[in-house]
């Protein structure tokens, strides 16, 4: 078979030609699929969406084939790629890119950007956006771009929505309180970017921040942290020579993380050079945490200190505080070295109400030292030094939910002087009580008359005591003096009306008191001297009273008239008069001899009563027999006055004179001085609901000798008056401010305020702590400012301002001094004196020794990313200052200049 040359040239010729007629058309899609555009151009503002190979607004898309066999390539995109313009957007299908402009937006799943212009490249998978320029050539709509709770807003930005990779230029974006600002940035994804050339600062003036740290390459993960090279700080765009080689920045929402806590460097006088407050945080998990810290002084000294807060929401929240120093004066060998060891503990526990209805456990605990905080070097709060007791309290109570109710109690107790450094404990105090019971009640639970309301309970208390002093505390001789007691008590009490008006109440109480040592004096003649002896074991002694009181209410009104300014005051008198009698109980009573002394031609011996229980836990009962009356008759004086509002219809009530009480006791089987010193207490409203006076005295009917002692004679039968006044104060407290003259308080909670949990007063009358003033203007967790963000005005004709006074004087007479033995009155306030400028002084005047109290000097400049104070302490044993310049950023605190001079210990 011959092959036909000429057949075969024809059929290539033929063949190429078709070819050429092929690539002259519209090469389709892979999925088989035909676009046919209609219209180039889609109208303004129309939201359209676009998927891998193809866009769904404006194009009309044919199958050539029905039913396709061949599974086409995986689309990259996962999601409708949504987009919208103002003036237009137009795909260009030979590029196939899609241009938007004016107010472009579009968005793929979490991802939204907006811009001035947006190119989408649908071969590459990219975005491109940035801003325009308008007729004067400035760059308007810059791009932003967001991704979940994170924002970026740079001035353009190329986005790959198939890699999640971006390339971003000239980036804005904040984190927490960062605001970063960088010039090239790479997003490696969701949750890495690389940048370069990058400052970031927590002012919130981006454009011209106070400050701002430099950084030439940095790792940022969103959320968690910013990893940088060398690193520099510029304040005012100049560059300072603060730097680091490299730097890390947390940033964890919703947990802390642990970290180093950086420490102040400073000197001191009899110390030396030292380095403080430097340490470890531990975020040990969602319900406390831990900081340890320490001090170290070059003399030898050293502090350390550790504190961990906890909560759990609902149930209970708390802090503990833990503080040790030793302290080291001058130098070992010389002669006036010492060397002391000082500690304090402090925990705070609180529950919640719901958490357990019928128990509940609390603890406030402040114990430590006597001098700890007046040798402290570390400790900058005055009210906290020249407090002089100091007390813990913490229970556990239980309430059992039957009929009657029982409630048990379980407390450990603690009292110290700093002055006397005696502690007085209890460890623990156990109380039962059973609910009051009614027994001759009716059932239809209706009491009536004297024997329906007969009712009784009972109480049982029982303690373990300790006295002791801070050498002693808790060591083997402080268990050995323990004692321990325990008392039961039952009150029977009931109460009718007679003659309508007068309101009777009668009582007896029933005591049984039981202790476990006793004591058995007699007279040793080897030494001629009293000896008692101690008798361990189980003892008790029974003891009861009577008393009944009767009283009323009287009310007199003086009308003057509606058209008076005083229209009407009214007069309420409550008298009362109440008797009482207490048997002698002689049979816990005996004697022992004793050789009479100065007395040669008496008796050789005498004898000497004395009680078991003298001295004891509980002390001895009375054996002495007392039958007596008290009078006492309150008075409250109100008045209405005609209101200067005009518009009112109703007058004015105000208090003239409130719990005006007077009262004293007559004793009938009293051997003499049978009468009581009067005693007068009340106070006078200045201002109704805000200021009043406070007073009380003492009256005494009887005289005095020679000797200045009380005779049983009266004073006005002596020559004097009819009343002597032996001792009274007058005392006021009162908070102004430039708010109306609301009252402000300084911490709403006691227990987070530290003088308030060392014994002294909330309202930082005597100073405020340094380490609170230096705070006050740390932004919290938010970000935001503690201080109120109101824009400020040029000129404030009202300086904001507040001040606390508190004024007392005594006077004490008993014994012919005729002298006031206190007067002072102190003082605490602060002004806003301009725009970020305060100062603030707390002060006093002791009238008594002509001096001034503990004085305190603040003054305070937020310098908006930057906060300056100084304290100054000016004179007194406890003069220092302390100055302190630091950002106000909480997470940036530990960036901070502090420069302080301690009180010299040796005064």
């Amino acid at each position: 078979m011959q092959t036909n040359y000429l057949t075969v040239l024809l059929s290539i010729i033929v063949s190429l030609i078709c070819s050429l007629h092929v690539l002259a058309q519209d090469i389709p899609n892979n999925d088989a699929r035909t676009i046919t555009p209609i219209d180039t151009i889609a109208s303004p503002n129309a939201l359209t969406t676009l998927t891998q190979g193809e866009l769904k607004e404006g194009i009309t898309i044919q199958d050539t084939v029905k039913n396709d066999t061949i599974v086409g390539p995986r689309e990259t995109l996962t999601d409708i790629v949504s987009y919208s313009a103002t003036d237009y957007a137009r795909y260009d299908r030979r590029t196939q890119k899609l241009f938007l402009y004016n107010e472009a937006q579009v968005n793929y799943t979490d991802i939204e950007i907006t811009a001035g212009e947006i190119i989408v490249d649908n071969n590459t998978n990219t975005v491109f956006a940035k801003g325009i320029l308008d007729t004067t050539g400035t760059y308007n709509q810059p791009p932003v771009f967001v991704q979940g709770a994170n924002t970026v807003e740079p001035d353009s930005i190329k986005f790959n929505f198939k890699t999640q990779k971006a390339l971003i230029y000239g980036s804005n974006t904040q984190q927490q309180e960062f605001y970063i600002k960088n010039q090239v940035s790479k997003r490696v994804n969701d949750s890495v970017v690389f940048m370069q050339n990058v400052r970031f600062t927590t002012s919130s003036n981006t454009e011209d921040p106070e400050y701002y740290f430099y950084a030439r390459k940095v790792k940022f993960v969103p959320g968690k942290k910013i990893v940088t090279g060398l690193v520099n700080m510029f304040i005012a765009d100049v560059p300072t020579p603060l730097g680091v080689p490299f730097a890390y920045f947390p940033m964890e929402k919703e947990t802390s993380v642990s970290g180093f806590i950086l420490p102040s460097p400073g000197e001191s006088n009899e110390r030396g050079y030292f380095l403080q407050n430097g340490g470890y945080y531990f975020a040990l998990s969602d319900y406390f945490d831990l900081t340890l810290q320490g001090d170290y002084y070059t003399n030898g000294s050293y502090g350390l200190r550790g504190s961990t807060s906890y909560r759990k929401r609902y149930k209970f929240n708390g802090n503990i505080n833990v503080r040790f120093e030793r302290l080291l004066t001058s130098e070992r060998g010389l002669p006036d070295f010492t060397e002391a060891n000082n500690y304090n503990i402090q925990w705070s526990h609180s529950q919640d109400s719901k958490s357990s209805p019928n128990s509940r456990f609390s603890a406030s605990v402040n114990l430590g030292s006597s001098d700890f905080f007046r040798q402290s070097v570390n400790s900058n709060n005055i009210a906290n030094r020249i407090q002089n007791n100091f007390s813990s309290s913490v229970s556990y109570s239980k309430t059992f939910q039957t009929v009657p109710q029982v409630n048990l109690s379980l407390t450990a107790t603690h009292q110290q002087n700093s002055q006397t450094k005696v502690i007085n404990m209890t460890l623990p105090t156990a109380q039962l009580s059973v609910d009051r019971i009614y027994p001759f009640a009716p059932k239809n639970g209706t009491k009536k008359g004297i024997i329906q309301n007969i009712n009784l309970n009972y109480t049982m208390r029982g303690e373990n005591r300790f006295e002791t002093t801070d050498e002693d505390f808790f060591t083997a001789q402080m268990f050995r003096d323990a004692e321990m007691g325990i008392r039961h008590t039952i009150p029977i009490t009931t109460n009718f009306k007679l003659l309508k008006n007068l309101s009777v109440s009668a009582s007896s109480n029933y005591q049984e008191s039981w202790v476990f040592e006793t004591l058995k004096p007699h007279y040793d003649q080897t030494t001629n001297a009293t000896v008692n002896d101690t008798i361990n074991g189980f003892d008790s002694f029974r003891t009861y009273n009577v008393s009944a009181s009767v009283g009323t209410t009287l009310y007199g009104v003086f009308n003057f008239g509606a058209d008076k300014k005083i229209q009407k005051i009214r007069h309420v008198i409550k008298p009362s008069i109440s008797y009482s009698y207490n048997p002698a109980f002689d049979q816990y009573y005996d004697t022992y001899l004793a050789p009479e002394l100065n007395n040669p031609d008496g008796p050789l011996t005498r004898e000497i009563e004395y009680s078991r229980f003298d001295g004891g836990f509980f002390g001895a009962p009375s054996n002495f027999k007392s039958s007596g009356i008290g009078i006492s008759i309150n008075n409250t004086l109100e008045a209405k006055v005609r209101d200067k509002d005009s518009t009112a219809t109703e007058p004015k009530n105000i208090t003239l004179l409130n719990n005006f009480a007077i009262s004293t006791n007559y004793n009938f089987t009293a051997d003499s001085l049978k009468l009581s010193p009067i005693s007068v207490r009340g106070s006078i409203p200045i201002l109704q609901e805000k200021l009043s006076i406070n007073f009380n005295m003492t009256l005494d009917p009887y005289a005095l000798n020679n000797n200045n002692r009380r005779i049983d004679k009266l004073n006005i039968a002596n020559g004097g008056s009819l009343f002597r006044l032996t001792n009274a104060s007058a005392n006021f407290g009162y908070s102004f401010s430039s708010k109306n003259f609301n009252k402000k308080t300084e911490n709403d909670d006691p227990l987070e305020n530290q003088t308030y949990r060392n014994g002294g007063r909330p309202d930082n009358l005597f100073g405020k702590d340094i380490d609170d003033i230096n705070g006050e203007f740390y932004e919290d967790e938010t970000g935001q400012d503690k201080e109120d963000d109101v824009p400020q005005e040029f000129y404030n004709y009202s300086l904001p301002w507040n001040l606390r006074v508190n004024y007392n004087v005594n006077y004490g007479n008993s014994g012919r001094q005729n002298s006031i033995t206190s007067h002072a009155v102190n003082f605490s306030g602060d002004v806003e004196l301009g725009e970020r400028w305060f100062v603030g002084v707390s002060s006093g005047l002791d009238f008594t020794n002509l001096r001034f109290t503990p004085t305190q000097l603040r003054f305070r400049r937020d310098l908006e990313s930057f906060n300056m104070t100084f304290s100054w302490t000016p004179f007194g044993t406890y003069s220092s200052w302390n100055f302190f310049i630091g950002i106000s950023s909480s997470v940036l605190k530990d960036l901070k200049y502090e420069k302080r001079r301690s009180p010299d210990q040796r005064l």
